[in-house]
Parts: C-alpha cells; sequence; structure tokens
C-alpha cells in the first residue's frame, strides 16, 4: 500500500517559467510520481507576467489539484526569500485522501444571520466528511473574518489554516490559484478528507505581563476598566513592577490577550487571543482594542518583540503533538508542514534569514515545509479561528492511520 509522502522546493530566477519548471522537476523527481495537491506561491515580483503565463505553469506542474496566490516572501525547502523573485512549491501524494478545492468570491459569501447549511453548499460539504482546510485569500475583495467565521459555525472541529496574499499595496495586485483558473479577487481553498490528520500550531508572538484581569467595563471595542481600575490607570501601577526592557517594550509594543476558554483555571501563554491596541483615550484612561469586549471575560496585557517572539514559537511547537508525531515516524517526508507568517516577521524582525523554518525544523524534525509571508495568518486559537497578525500559524499533515496509539488524532 502507498504512503502518503510530501516534498516542497524553493527556486529562484529571474523568470518565472525557469523558476517554476525547476520546482516542477524537483516534485517529480522526489515524489517517483505526480501529486495528488500542490501549493504554489509566487513571488510577487513575477506578478505581471503570472497572468499571461499561468496555463503553461499549470501544465508544467503534475498534479491532480494546484492552489496558489502571489506573496511578498515564499517558503520552501528549508529556506525563506523575502522581497526577492522566488517561487515555492510544496506538493503530496495522499492515498486515502480527497482533496476538494473551491474558488470564492466576497458575494457568493452567505449571510451572517443564516444557518450552517449555506456553507456546506457552498464548499460542497457534509460535516460528516471531518474535513480540514487549507485556505488563500486577497485582502482586498473577500472579508477573511466572515469566511472562517463561516466555516467555523459549519464545520467547527474542522482546522482551518491559511493566509492572505501579500505583495500588492492595493486592489487588483495580488492574485489566487486554482487549477486552471486565476484571479485578482476573492480567496481559494482546499477541502482535505480521508485518511489525514492536520494539526494546527499558532505563535502569535507575544508574552503575558503583570496578572490575568477581569473586564468590569466596556462598550463594543472600548475598554472601560479592568479590576474595576481604567485600563491607564492599571498600567501605570504595572509599569513600575516591570524591567526596563519591558517598560521600554510596553511604550511601543502592548497589546491585550483575551482568554478563550472561561474555565481555564490557571491561563498561560498560549491560551489568549492577542489583539491590537487601538488607541489610548488619555483624558479618561480608555482603551479601544482590535475585538469585540465583554464585561466579565478575563484578559491579560501583552508584550512582543524578536526574543519573544522567537521564545513563543518555540514553546508553541514543542507542546504540539506533531513533534512527538515525527520522532516516532522513521520517514520524516511522511509529514508536511504549512508556514504562514507574517510579513513583520522574517528576517526585518530577527535579523536573520530561514528563522521561523529553522525552529519548525529544531522542534519538529526535519520534515518538508512550504509556505508564504502574510498580509494575514488564519489558525484555531481556543478551539476557534481567527484572522491574526505578526503572528505563525503552522498546519502539519501527517497520515490518520499509523499515529502512535497513545496519542488521539483530531478529527
Amino acid at each position: 500500500m502507498s504512503r502518503m509522502k510530501w516534498t516542497s522546493t524553493l527556486q529562484t530566477s529571474q523568470s518565472l517559467e525557469k523558476a517554476v519548471s525547476l520546482a516542477a522537476r524537483h516534485v517529480r523527481e522526489k515524489l517517483g510520481q505526480g501529486a495528488d495537491f500542490a501549493v504554489l506561491f509566487i513571488g510577487a515580483g513575477y506578478r505581471s507576467t503570472a497572468v499571461d503565463l499561468w496555463p503553461s505553469l499549470r501544465r508544467e506542474i503534475d498534479a491532480k489539484v494546484v492552489i496558489g496566490c502571489t506573496a511578498g516572501g515564499v517558503i520552501g525547502g528549508g529556506k525563506e526569500v523575502e522581497e526577492h523573485p522566488a517561487v515555492s512549491l510544496t506538493a503530496a501524494v495522499l492515498p486515502g485522501v480527497h482533496v476538494r478545492p473551491f474558488m470564492l468570491q466576497q458575494e457568493a459569501l452567505p449571510d451572517a444571520d443564516g444557518g450552517p447549511k449555506p456553507w456546506r453548499e457552498l464548499v460542497g460539504l457534509d460535516p460528516n466528511a471531518h474535513p480540514h482546510f487549507i485556505l488563500l485569500s486577497d485582502p482586498f475583495s473577500l472579508d477573511a473574518d466572515a469566511l472562517v467565521s463561516g466555516l467555523d459555525f459549519a464545520f467547527p472541529s474542522a482546522v482551518k489554516i491559511g493566509g492572505l496574499a501579500s505583495g500588492g499595496g492595493a486592489p487588483n495586485e495580488n492574485l489566487v490559484m486554482m487549477n486552471e483558473r486565476i484571479s485578482s479577487h476573492g480567496a481559494v481553498g482546499v477541502a482535505l478528507t480521508g485518511d489525514i490528520n492536520v494539526e494546527a500550531v499558532v505563535a502569535q508572538g507575544c508574552r503575558p505581563i503583570g496578572e490575568p484581569m477581569s473586564i468590569t467595563g466596556s462598550d463594543g471595542n472600548i475598554l472601560i476598566s479592568v479590576n474595576n481600575l481604567s485600563p491607564l490607570a492599571y498600567l501605570q501601577e504595572l509599569f513600575e513592577k516591570l524591567s526596563q526592557r519591558d517598560q521600554e517594550l510596553l511604550q511601543t509594543s502592548l497589546f491585550l490577550g483575551i482568554l478563550m476558554d472561561p474555565f481555564t483555571k490557571n491561563p498561560k501563554q498560549g491560551d489568549f487571543l492577542v489583539r491590537n491596541i487601538l488607541g489610548l483615550d488619555q483624558s479618561n484612561g480608555l482603551m479601544a482594542i482590535g475585538a469585540a469586549l465583554r464585561t466579565g471575560q478575563t484578559v491579560q496585557f501583552h508584550l512582543r518583540d524578536a526574543t519573544t517572539s522567537r521564545e513563543d514559537l518555540q514553546l508553541m511547537l514543542s507542546r504540539s503533538d506533531s513533534a512527538k508525531w515525527t520522532k516516532a515516524s522513521g520517514d520524516p517526508s511522511e509529514f508536511g508542514a504549512m508556514l504562514f507568517s507574517c510579513v513583520g516577521r522574517g528576517a526585518r524582525l530577527y535579523g536573520e534569514p530561514d528563522h521561523d523554518t529553522s525552529i519548525l525544523k529544531s522542534v519538529v524534525g526535519d520534515i518538508p515545509v512550504g509556505g508564504f509571508f502574510c498580509n494575514g495568518e488564519i489558525g484555531p486559537v481556543g478551539g476557534r479561528t481567527y484572522l491574526h497578525g505578526y503572528t505563525s500559524s503552522i498546519g502539519v499533515f501527517s497520515p490518520r492511520s499509523g499515529q502512535p496509539k497513545d496519542i488521539a488524532p483530531n478529527v
């Protein structure tokens, strides 16, 4: 019986045709056959020629299903290339797995007040199929928050992972691709069903400071009080207790974490959904947050910098089941990973290339990894899927059959 097998490559060239040809040749040699599924990320520098060349590029890629998008930086073959012409191609042989591709436009998204049935019809799936999703979306033409919320509603147990196309600074400057179709609007994705397990690892790059607090006053996204103090008054008290480094970070890199599971008794790093602080009113101490808030929620302030982000990624990966599974397997190519990293990470944050890829390799193992630098990252926190920023959202793929018996795969 054939086994699941993944491979990934990154190719650089001034010619898009040559880069894709080299990538496709690598995939054929590594897999020894045509792929069931492939994901292609095209450096944004190729944007002007990609549309005209797509029919021939698609024929070059020997895969039954191909999805992809343009990117400000691409990840593959153990390398990360930012702001230079490059393509990443990740492909897999997936015995016992059905790959269902779809392309969506904003006007086709069901009403948020409707039931789950229209969302299931949109992607042509029954929830009993236990799907998992990879999603790639244009940030200008489709509401990715609405997309992931709708898919969560229709398929609550499914893992959804992905990112928003990058490299284009205005509408019509990004591309999404699905098989023979290419568009500057909408989203593409695949639903994976059958003998496949997907574990999501979301590293938001932050660590908590102070103590968990209860929201004692809020109005929409406005934080009025925590523990009966204004947010500003709380921060002023906290500031004196912090190290000099954290005092400096508090003034430039402060975020609010919202506890996702209200029944968590001792919340720790990774239990919070981290959201931006949009503004602070010095006159009354109120704070605007990039999320709707409710009185009674548990929240905690967080800080972010390169060191914290590095440590958070290591921590999240070390907690993953995938780190255990890959060590128990004799064939790392039986696993594959998709890495969706924020354009604000990479060499500009860490001062070194291949940062996230290297950490993934050191913690999880030398498995094939493909991905890109995104304008927003899709991944779950606390059982719900969100659109993130400054995050690395990782999906690790493996056959559901044959997993170690002492670790229950998700379904």
